[in-house]
């Protein structure tokens, strides 16, 4: 039996899935994967936004077990601190998670007005006022980033923040929302990391859909 797990919801649909699921493959620690069905309650409830206790995904470490995902980002870097989930600079690494956190706790017009969802595309998409602000901010964070640290990623190398920001990469796709050349460019960076590529192949094998977000806009 594998020392290491990570439970998983959809692929599709499941943003927190994906930033745990990007943690885990860039520490290099080996695991394998626990998929819960989109139709088990819990796993619906994570993905549709309903859930007040996100407890997917879910690393199992050595009978340790972690389903907050920034804190597993950092039990991430803990055992794999060569894996630059989080820079070594101090003041990078402070900045690191700060935007990480934003992004944990925040940018819920975002989150509502465009939901995950790897298979769609909506072309000239029209997005509501309110995650318009969100996008615009999201925007700053990176813009400022790459001219602090150089790019490629946020903090150079790819890091807890850039799996943080990687369902919002793939929403700007989905829902063709327009960004400024250096937020495109990173944007087409992360979706081509080879880690993001395998998800997504996977995603949109997936045969489940889930009716509440299958709908026309």
């Amino acid at each position: 039996m594998a020392r290491t797990t990570i439970t998983l919801s959809s692929r599709n649909y499941s943003s927190w899935s994906l930033r745990g699921w990007l943690m885990a493959k860039q520490s290099g620690v080996p695991f394998t994967e626990i998929m819960v069905a989109p139709d088990d309650l819990d796993a619906r409830a994570e993905i549709l936004l309903l859930s007040p206790s996100i407890l997917v995904p879910c690393l199992e470490y050595e009978g340790i077990k972690i389903w907050d995902t920034l804190a597993i980002g950092e039990f991430l870097n803990e055992i794999a601190p060569k894996s630059g989930l989080l820079p070594k600079d101090r003041a990078k690494r402070a900045h690191c998670r700060s935007i990480s956190g934003e992004m944990h706790s925040g940018f819920s017009a975002l989150r509502s007005a465009l939901p995950m969802n790897l298979r769609a595309r909506f072309p000239n998409f029209k997005v509501w006022s309110k995650a318009d602000a969100d996008i615009a901010r999201i925007a700053t964070i990176w813009n400022e980033c790459l001219r602090a640290y150089g790019g490629p990623f946020l903090f150079g190398e790819f890091s807890m923040a850039d799996a943080m920001y990687a369902p919002v990469a793939t929403r700007f796709v989905t829902y063709d929302v327009k960004l400024d050349a250096a937020c495109a460019g990173y944007r087409d960076r992360v979706l081509a990391w080879p880690a993001m590529q395998e998800w997504t192949d996977t995603a949109l094998e997936e045969p489940e859909e889930i009716e509440e977000l299958e709908v026309e806009f």
